[in-house]
């Protein structure tokens, strides 16, 4: 008997921007149900026919305001996550450290602020999915991280 050829993955690609400022990290507090009154960095999903880095500008720039050249962001950190039975996700983490403008909370329905952390001072409330990639990507230790598996 021949087995059944595998099912291609399907994730749903994310990009992740850690803001950064010298030893400062700006994170946003979640105001919509998936982590609600918790902390993660701004993100958002990869439209279709979109590259990487432009997709993460344009996640930043609607959650925050804050514009950063495509090519000025570097990518630090790689999560494939498990969510559940039948979801699978690729978070590519990029470090903005050029950026314009100041921080304002453009999506009041999903964010309940933004706030700068100390990169040794962080909050423990993370949601676990951004926070491996955050923990990979200060620890320098790996280029991807698994989680949820």
């Amino acid at each position: 008997m021949t087995p059944e050829p595998a099912t291609p993955a399907t994730p749903v690609i994310d990009t992740h921007v850690f803001v950064r400022d010298g030893n400062k990290l700006l994170l946003s507090l979640r105001g919509s149900p998936y982590g609600y009154g918790r902390w993660h960095a701004p993100s958002g999903k990869l439209d279709r026919g979109e590259f990487l880095a432009a997709g993460a500008a344009r996640e930043l720039y609607e959650e925050t305001g804050l514009s950063v050249d495509p090519e000025d962001l570097r990518m630090v950190h790689v999560v494939h996550h498990k969510e559940g039975q039948d979801n699978d996700r690729i978070g590519f983490f990029f470090e903005a450290t050029r950026f314009r403008g100041e921080p304002v909370n453009r999506e009041p329905d999903k964010c309940l602020g933004l706030r700068w952390f100390a990169v040794d001072d962080l909050p423990d409330d993370l949601i676990a999915y951004p926070a491996a990639g955050l923990l990979g990507y200060l620890s320098g230790t790996s280029p991807l991280s698994e989680h949820g598996w």
